[in-house]
């Protein structure tokens, strides 16, 4: 079906929005070069602390660049008991942090039971290196083809949210949503699917990117390499979430709840139909699910990494979508790289960063918006609040 236009955007685009089903964050864990744990993470960011490292001995292969928002220096048994995680993929290590970080920082607000809950997490396309890897091999090895068999769960793109459901003894929904750059926000809208139709209690929804030379390299490629350009990074974040009525029914107030969001995919940047405008009609369609006026808003966290064609897409949006208000603009890509996948759930790790201490926040309304390379964009209202020292064990990475 050929859809008709008015002016650069499809028909399609202007439909009445869905009523809003609200989201609660309950609790949320973050590994990234900026910080492991949310508190750790929340004190880098509020005080403008860059997670670039030298990467240059990290891989035999070599690298575009020799510093990068990576973590040389983290190993997965230094924050998880237990054996089994000896032959996995970087991704999954860093998933199965994240998602431990996240139920601990949730407790006691998720149950203890954990068969309802399920995980459903976001990626590009899953251990790029470890792909890569067996493929590789596949080639260059000996008759018959001696690749290594531990490789190959890690190849499959949905392997780090088996193995953290089975860590975890996770009994509900599973899923990957492969969104590259949208993910860490589809995997919201996934997971309010899912708990509105009654698939789980509650979910452990996030994204994961590691950090490798294949990604390095993707990177240079696809962004170029200015000089304004972020720096490639990794990271895992995690979000526990529930109904949003069902906690208030509860008496838990949650760190935040997620009212709107909405996604369409246009042109890459420069064509018909402008993703530009694209992404200020989803940001206008996010606002009327939350109930929101776009002066009610403290801050926008978009994805900005430092390429032109796509950073002017994504203030242009929010600027015509918020009808040119000033509201503050916060850049998390500057402090820990360009983390594809994970991006926009650092996004919003950052605006509940700066909710997590402070109570002159509570109750405040924030956006969060993305922009990908070919022209989808998605954007989520957050409404956030405060709370006491968590539970979590974080350290600096």
């Amino acid at each position: 079906m050929t859809a008709t236009t008015t002016g650069a955007l499809p028909v399609a685009a202007a439909r009445p929005a869905p009523a809003a089903v609200p989201l609660a964050v309950l609790g949320w864990g973050v590994v990234s070069s900026s910080g492991i744990g949310a508190d750790a993470f929340a004190e880098a960011i509020v005080a403008g602390r860059s997670g670039l490292a030298d990467v240059g001995d990290m891989f035999p292969e070599p690298l575009p660049d020799e510093r990068a928002c990576a973590m040389p220096g983290f190993n997965v048994k230094d924050h998880l008991k237990g054996k089994g995680t000896r032959h996995l993929d970087r991704a999954t290590k860093l998933a199965l942090v994240g998602t431990d970080l996240a139920l601990a920082d949730a407790r006691p607000a998720i149950e203890d039971d954990p068969g309802m809950v399920g995980i459903v997490l976001g990626t590009t396309a899953g251990s790029v290196k470890t792909t890569s890897d067996y493929s590789r091999d596949t080639f260059v090895q000996d008759k018959p083809y001696l690749v290594d068999p531990i490789m190959f769960p890690s190849a499959t793109i949905n392997g780090s949210a088996g193995r953290c459901a089975i860590w975890h003894k996770l009994g509900g929904v599973n899923a990957t949503i492969a969104g590259g750059q949208l993910s860490g926000l589809q995997v919201l809208r996934y997971g309010r699917m899912v708990l509105g139709r009654g698939h789980a209690d509650a979910l452990l929804a996030g994204a994961v990117e590691e950090f490798s030379p294949q990604m390095a390299w993707a990177a240079r490629h696809l962004y170029g390499d200015g000089p304004e350009r972020v720096p490639v990074g990794e990271a895992a974040v995690v979000f526990a979430v529930r109904d949003a009525r069902r906690t208030r029914e509860a008496g838990i107030r949650p760190d935040a709840e997620v009212l709107g969001m909405a996604f369409g995919t246009y042109a890459p940047p420069g064509e018909a139909p402008d993703p530009g405008l694209g992404l200020a009609e989803c940001i206008g369609r996010a606002l009327r699910q939350a109930e929101v006026e776009p002066g009610e808003l403290w801050a926008v966290s978009t994805g900005e990494r430092g390429v032109a064609r796509l950073d002017q897409v994504e203030r242009r949006g929010v600027q015509t979508a918020l009808g040119g208000r000033a509201v503050r603009s916060l850049r998390v890509k500057s402090l820990v790289g360009e983390c594809h996948s994970a991006s926009g759930g650092l996004q919003l790790a950052a605006l509940l960063a700066h909710h997590r201490h402070d109570p002159a926040l509570d109750g405040r309304a924030s956006l969060v918006t993305s922009v990908s390379a070919d022209g989808a964009v998605g954007a989520a209202v957050v409404r956030g609040w405060s709370r006491p020292h968590s539970p979590q064990n974080g350290a600096e990475a």
